[in-house]
C-alpha cells in the first residue's frame, strides 16, 4: 500500500468523515486502513442498506459505496446521500456499470481492486469539487 504521508506531508483527507458501505469484510478492512492512513475518519463500515442509512444524517464529507450488498443494492443509500448533498463514489467489482451510470449521471465508479492512490485521489477530487461549490455559494460579491 502506498503511503499517504510520504515526505511528512499532511494526509489529503484530514478531517473528512467518510461513510464506507461494503459487505465484504476484507475489502472493508482494506478501505478503512487506506482512508485512515490518508487522514479520514471512518463512519462504518456498514454491511447493509439499513445499517448505512442511519449515519446519513451525520455530518458526512463523502461516501464509498459497494453497489451490491448480499441480496440488495445500495441505491437507497445513494439516494439519501444525494438528497443530503453528500458526494459519493461507487466502488464495485461489477463489470456492467452502464445502467448505474445512467441512473446516477456524473457519479464516479471505481473498479475493484483499486490502488490506494486511486481511491484517495478520487475521494479528494470529490471533496475538492464539493468545497469549490460550497465556496461559490457562500462567497459574497464585492
Amino acid at each position: 500500500m502506498r503511503k499517504a504521508r510520504e515526505g511528512g506531508a499532511v494526509p489529503v483527507l484530514t478531517g473528512a468523515r467518510v461513510l464506507v458501505v461494503e459487505d465484504e469484510y476484507f475489502i472493508s478492512a482494506e478501505l478503512e486502513a487506506i482512508l485512515i492512513e490518508a487522514g479520514a475518519q471512518i463512519v462504518g463500515p456498514c454491511q447493509s442498506v439499513r445499517e448505512a442509512l442511519a449515519p446519513v444524517d451525520e455530518n458526512l464529507s463523502a461516501a464509498v459505496l459497494d453497489i451490491h450488498l448480499v441480496s440488495e443494492t445500495v441505491a437507497p443509500v445513494a439516494a439519501q446521500l444525494a438528497e443530503h448533498g453528500v458526494p459519493f463514489i461507487f466502488y464495485t467489482g461489477q463489470l456492467g456499470t452502464d445502467e448505474l451510470l445512467a441512473e446516477w449521471p456524473g457519479r464516479k465508479v471505481v473498479q475493484k481492486p483499486a490502488s490506494a492512490s486511486t481511491l484517495v485521489g478520487t475521494i479528494a477530487d470529490l471533496l475538492g469539487a464539493q468545497t469549490e461549490v460550497r465556496s461559490e455559494r457562500t462567497s459574497t460579491p464585492y
